[in-house]
């Protein structure tokens, strides 16, 4: 049985439930790892501010751990929401990101503190709201906002369009920026070699923890670094069909049946997989 150390987990499909919600056994079992000195990372393509909540739930704020926040651009503490690393978009491929998707008629959404600001109103400005209760905001000069730096930039739209704008912004910035579709609806902006698994590395690195003590579930794109990083990688059996190609373990269960619980309760928590960490 592999020792595990060090468990990251994706929030939404992954984590929550539909509602948003963490169960009761997921918070029991994940607590039980805690307890047993297993490090429990959130890795979410959210800011802290929404990350806030479930912290709590789970009593992170009480332990010396990280989070992943903003698909792999920052790595806070936990405890004391110190920012130990970042990166921000470089500008100039950033603006010329922005620019050929607003040509092409599309939002471009920033994400700062407990703030969307968006370059123009769209229809999935009332659902980012519903999602995270942040606020919105549309600033007088977008591309100045892009042009400052900020950590990543989200285009939605119809996941048909976005596929055709990836293929517009793979050719030319693709080079420069780190570009991925993190839901069908959001395709995603970040800095070059910023993601998920560059970030759960560098964690592991911070605490001492190898490669192969390492289990990170996930069930979208922007999981895919994170889930081939890791010495332990799961796909939601609810995911993307191209994340549970790669990953080495398909949850029998979705994220509404504690499908993320019940893996790490198989081997992570079982009477098995303790006495080999008691064993090493």
């Amino acid at each position: 049985m592999r020792d595990i150390r060090l468990i990251a987990l994706d929030l939404d499909d992954t984590l929550l439930r539909t509602d948003l919600t963490v169960s009761f056994r997921t918070r029991k079992t994940l607590k039980r790892c805690i307890a047993a000195g297993i490090a429990v990372v959130l890795a979410s393509g959210r800011t802290y501010s929404v990350l806030r909540r479930y912290i709590k739930i789970l009593s992170l704020h009480k332990n010396n751990s990280y989070l992943i926040c903003e698909n792999g651009s920052i790595i806070q503490e936990s405890a004391t929401e110190n920012i130990v690393y970042h990166v921000t978009l470089p500008p100039k491929p950033a603006l010329s990101a922005f620019d050929l998707a607003d040509a092409e008629g599309f939002a471009v959404q920033v994400y700062e503190d407990d703030v969307v600001y968006v370059s123009r109103k769209n229809e999935f400005v009332a659902y980012e709201k519903k999602l995270t209760g942040m606020h919105q905001a549309i600033p007088d000069n977008f591309r100045e906002l892009v042009a400052r730096g900020c950590h990543k930039f989200v285009i939605p739209g119809d996941p048909i369009l976005l596929k055709q704008l990836e293929v517009i912004l793979l050719n030319f910035v693709g080079d420069d920026l780190t570009i991925f579709t993190s839901k069908p609806y959001y395709l995603e902006i970040l800095p070059p070699a910023a993601d998920k698994g560059s970030a759960l590395s560098k964690i592991a690195e911070m605490s001492g923890i190898k490669q192969d003590e390492v289990m990170a579930f996930g069930d979208s794109m922007n999981d895919e670094a994170m889930i081939r990083w890791a010495g332990l990688g799961v796909a939601m059996c609810n995911g993307d069909e191209r994340i549970k190609k790669i990953a080495d373990i398909v949850t029998d269960k979705s994220n509404d049946e504690d499908g993320a619980a019940r893996v790490i309760e198989q081997h992570v928590l079982s009477a098995g997989a303790v006495r080999h960490r008691h064993s090493t």
